[in-house]
């Protein structure tokens, strides 16, 4: 089965199209440094002549909030008319547990403009909502710093390491459109602001995490609950310890 994959050569990307190629799959891993765009639309219609399935897993390079929502309108409008007239038979998103209730940060609003576009697509889709991955930590507390600590929310979070959200992605990528949401977490809950404390620690790195109810997660305002999903998501296997002790962030 022929398989285009958007942000092929990306995190998530490269060790989906591993796993797919391993299992006997003709895998194209898309981006624009592989000669297919869509933004430009260049090489798109290449790409995904005689494609069954396209995986999304493109990310914008941009999270400002004009720029974050030009990307995912023109990448999933370009994306998607290209899949119709080529007879994709399943197309599948990776987005964000979450997103329809972080509208005030501009990123999710424009996660949410991309399952929009799906859902109204025509095309059989699979919208898979994933938690926070673990390579995410060093960015969130970046994120989080004020006057040289670091203020995070301590909503709950549930992290969920790359090679799990490869497994299921490849597993979605195999499977039936479901026309609606697949959600995948990893196995534990933490709050946020005590698992990035945890990890810095495990760094090495003295910064202080300070519990921040107030604190917002890339412009959005968190409930305990904003993150995280009870709607039997497919869970990772791999926990923290697990994956800090193979991390090239150590």
């Amino acid at each position: 089965m022929k398989i285009v994959i958007i942000g092929g050569t990306g995190l998530i990307g490269s060790k989906t199209t591993e796993r797919l190629r391993a299992k006997g799959h003709e895998v194209i891993a898309a981006s624009p440094n592989t000669g297919v765009n869509t933004i430009t639309g260049e090489g798109l219609a290449e790409a995904l002549a005689g494609a069954e399935v396209v995986l999304d897993l493109a990310n914008s390079p941009s999270f400002e909030d004009e720029a974050v929502m030009a990307f995912f309108e023109t990448s999933g409008r370009n994306l998607l008319a290209a899949g119709k007239t080529a007879g994709v038979r399943h197309h599948i998103a990776l987005s964000v547990v979450g997103t329809e209730r972080l509208q005030e940060s501009g990123y999710f609003r424009a996660k949410l403009m991309q399952e929009k576009l799906i859902r109204e697509s025509g095309i059989p889709y699979t919208i898979v909502h994933s938690t926070q991955f673990m390579e995410f930590l060093a960015g969130i507390a970046q994120s989080g710093m004020v006057d040289g600590k670091v203020h995070l929310s301590p909503a709950f979070v549930q992290p969920i390491a790359s090679d799990d959200v490869a497994d299921a992605m490849a597993d979605v990528a195999l499977g039936q459109p479901v026309n609606g949401l697949v959600e995948i977490a990893g196995p534990k809950r933490f709050r946020l602001n005590d698992l990035v404390a945890q990890y810095l620690n495990a760094a090495g790195d003295k910064r202080e995490v300070v519990a921040d109810p107030d604190a917002r997660y890339f412009g959005a305002y968190l409930e305990d609950g904003s993150l995280v999903t009870d709607s039997n998501p497919r869970l990772g296997r791999i926990n923290f310890e697990q994956w800090f002790a193979t991390s090239p962030r150590k």
